[in-house]
């Protein structure tokens, strides 16, 4: 019986905490953009860019002809 005068309270405290929790993320706006935080998690790190000119141009000095 001392272990449920235990048991009891801390249960009681631990949904308690874990309901103001919840009610905090619900108030911060945590579940505001469900759709877009699963396409993020799925998406690319790395965003291609513009293509990179060629350092020279073509003809001037290529390194692939040769002399």
């Amino acid at each position: 019986m001392m272990a449920l005068a235990w048991l009891i309270p801390a249960a009681l405290f631990l949904g308690l905490l874990g309901l103001a929790a919840f009610l905090w993320a619900l108030r911060s706006g945590q579940f505001e953009d469900l759709e877009g935080a699963s396409w993020r998690a799925i998406a690319d790190s790395e965003w291609p860019g513009p293509p990179r000119a060629k350092s020279g141009a073509q003809g001037e000095g290529s390194s692939e002809r040769s002399a």
